[in-house]
């Protein structure tokens, strides 16, 4: 979790760090050439959330109750802000196709929200408000249009998830008899949208960061839940190319990696991070011959042929969330509007 009252200090701390230049790499280089654009946002906002539905069209999200679309690629992107909405952060988005999305805004009682839009961003209707004054919200994630879930951090010694199966009509809290035991503090990290990740056949997996590394994990659509440890101090992301081989990433600067190729019961620490404060969010890029994971943090982008047993540094701007649409597609978002697509893995 990352608190409202958190976000000025660390985003002062990841502008000052951030810096151009690309050191020697120590990973084998693909075979394809490799790209990297900067593109245009139209805004100065903090970018946080990210989801590409294909090649072409992606939503982001993020502070000042930003989001925007693009359905050219990146060439162009349209920007607004959510009536009503201009004091929410939106550290989450989800895109269905190019005029439905999903926005989760983070933070204390109230202020973590969901909402949608069917009009590709005319209209935003709020679809459910956090009743609890304890709660916060983190991270969503959808199998398809109609079921969905939302991690939030543990309310009264229970892991918070919402779901939804009617396509986010109704929202409903799993109980606390179906979900391991939650430790105090237990939260997860809202600040990429990747802490937790869905795949077809109702598998999820759910990072939770603090106050110990763990995760969460469900093969039956929810109804049923288990705990792997994780060899990290503190994760925040998680990413999974099949049902067997994933990797998590941490903010802690001499071990930010761990990977596993039995669906998250055993896990293998990696390298330490090419930066300090570690990774934000990563993501496998999707259908590329070989694994390829691109990761970022406040110090920079990096990817990984080898599950994060080494990184190559892209550059050392500020990132904060980055999600893959094909080997053509990558995109990364961080600080002032930031938004780079990267292609050719």
């Amino acid at each position: 979790m990352i608190r409202l009252t958190r976000l000025p200090s660390v985003l002062a701390s990841a502008v000052l760090m951030a810096c151009a230049g690309t050191p020697a790499t120590n990973a084998p280089a693909p075979a394809t050439t490799r790209t990297t654009v900067e593109e245009t946002s139209g805004t100065n906002a903090l970018l946080i959330g990210l989801s590409p539905v294909n090649d072409h069209v992606v939503w982001a999200s993020g502070t000042g109750g930003t989001w925007l679309r693009t359905t050219d690629g990146g060439a162009t992107w349209q920007q607004g802000t959510v009536p009503g909405a201009e004091f929410l952060q939106f550290r989450d988005v989800q895109g269905i196709d190019a005029n439905t999305a999903w926005l989760l805004s983070a933070g204390t009682a109230d202020t973590s929200r969901i909402y949608v839009t069917h009009d590709a961003g005319a209209t935003w209707a709020l679809r459910y408000t956090n009743p609890d004054p304890k709660g916060f919200y983190d991270c969503m994630d959808f199998w398809d249009r109609r079921s969905g879930l939302v991690i939030g951090d543990a309310v009264d010694d229970a892991p918070m998830i919402l779901a939804t199966t009617d396509g986010g009509a109704e929202w409903a809290r799993l109980p606390a008899t179906i979900l391991p035991p939650a430790v105090p503090g237990e939260g997860s990290f809202a600040a990429s949208g990747t802490c937790l990740i869905t795949r077809p056949g109702g598998r999820a997996w759910i990072a939770v960061g603090t106050p110990t590394a763990q995760l969460l994990r469900t093969s039956d659509s929810g109804r049923s839940w288990s705990v792997d440890s994780i060899p990290l101090v503190a994760i925040s992301s998680v990413s999974f190319r099949d049902d067997q081989h994933g990797i998590v990433l941490g903010t802690d600067s001499s071990a930010a990696t761990a990977s596993t190729s039995d669906g998250g019961r055993h896990w293998t620490r990696g390298a330490p991070p090419p930066f300090p404060q570690g990774f934000y969010g990563g993501v496998y890029v999707r259908g590329t011959r070989r694994p390829v994971v691109v990761a970022g943090g406040p110090g920079g982008l990096a990817w990984s042929s080898d599950d994060g047993a080494s990184w190559t540094v892209v550059d050392r701007h500020n990132y904060w969330s980055v999600a893959s649409a094909s080997p053509h597609a990558v995109w990364a978002v961080g600080a002032r509007g930031r938004i780079v697509k990267l292609s050719g893995f």
